[in-house]
């Protein structure tokens, strides 16, 4: 699920760094914004505030820990910016671990009692699925995981299930 960045070298190769701090920089204010509008309306500009735009994605302060913060985080997440050469998602919180877990659980009670856990890190893949035994093109296994992603308060949707099922 998570796309890779290639990056290239160039004579000039200050340029392409500071399109990408600049990139970045639009989308720390895409990402504040879509914050805003998705009800946190105290959530800091990226710009004029720095500090206090990263200590509010620290999965433990207490405001990402709020029902509202989650949400908006949950609907906004895609568009915070990567940091430089990383291809990586940013770490998921408490609570998104915990819609994980609490959708591993209710697989294992629809039907299917090796559906494993997330890793810590809120990682589960096809080959944790397939070493458990779990067929993703099986109907039934698809049906569940549908039934099942309203117990992870948004943090799961059934696009997010048809993605995976997918190998995207």
């Amino acid at each position: 699920m998570i796309a890779g960045c290639g990056s290239s070298s160039s004579s000039s190769g200050s340029q392409p760094a500071q399109a990408q701090a600049q990139q970045e920089e639009q989308d720390a204010v895409r990402f504040a914004d879509c914050m805003r509008s998705s009800g946190v309306s105290n959530f800091p500009d990226p710009i004029s505030s720095p500090h206090a735009f990263k200590f509010a994605l620290a999965p433990n302060s207490a405001d990402a820990q709020a029902p509202a913060f989650q949400r908006a985080y949950t609907g906004c997440r895609h568009l915070l910016p990567r940091p430089r050469g990383s291809s990586q998602s940013p770490p998921p919180t408490a609570a998104q671990i915990a819609g994980e877990l609490a959708f591993a659980r209710c697989l294992r009670g629809h039907g299917f009692p090796s559906f494993p856990d997330p890793s810590s890190t809120g990682q589960l893949t096809h080959e944790m699925l397939a070493s458990a035994g779990i067929n993703l093109h099986q109907p039934a296994v698809v049906q569940a995981a549908d039934t099942c992603v309203s117990v992870t308060h948004g943090f799961l949707t059934k696009a997010d299930v048809a993605r995976f099922v997918a190998g995207q």
